[in-house]
C-alpha cells in the first residue's frame, strides 16, 4: 500500500514539474527598431508650414476675444463691489434711522 501511494505521489510530482516547465517558455528578445530615414519633400513642409501659420492666426484671435472678455468680466465684478457696498451702506443707514 505504501508502495503504490508512494509511486502515485512521486508521478504527480513528475507530472506537476513537466506541467511548470512547459507552461513557462523562454523569454523571446525582439531586437530594437531603427529609426526610418524621414525625407519631407519641400511642399510637404511648405503645406505644413502654412497650416501652422493659419492655426497661430486662429489661437490669436481666440486668445485677444479671451483677453476681451477677462477685461469685460473685471469690469463687471468691480460694478458689482461698488453695488454691495452701496447696499451694506444703506443696511447700515436704515437700521440707524
Amino acid at each position: 500500500m505504501r508502495a503504490t501511494t508512494l509511486s502515485i505521489f512521486s508521478a504527480l510530482a513528475l507530472a506537476s514539474i513537466s506541467v511548470s516547465r512547459a507552461q513557462s517558455p523562454a523569454p523571446v528578445v525582439v531586437p530594437a527598431m531603427t529609426p526610418a530615414a524621414t525625407t519631407q519633400s519641400a511642399a510637404a513642409t511648405a503645406v505644413t508650414s502654412a497650416a501652422n501659420q493659419t492655426a497661430l492666426k486662429a489661437f490669436q484671435a481666440m486668445k485677444a476675444a479671451n483677453d476681451e472678455l477677462l477685461r469685460q468680466q473685471a469690469a463687471t465684478l468691480l460694478k458689482l463691489d461698488e453695488m454691495e457696498k452701496a447696499a451694506n451702506e444703506i443696511r447700515i443707514f436704515s437700521k440707524r434711522s
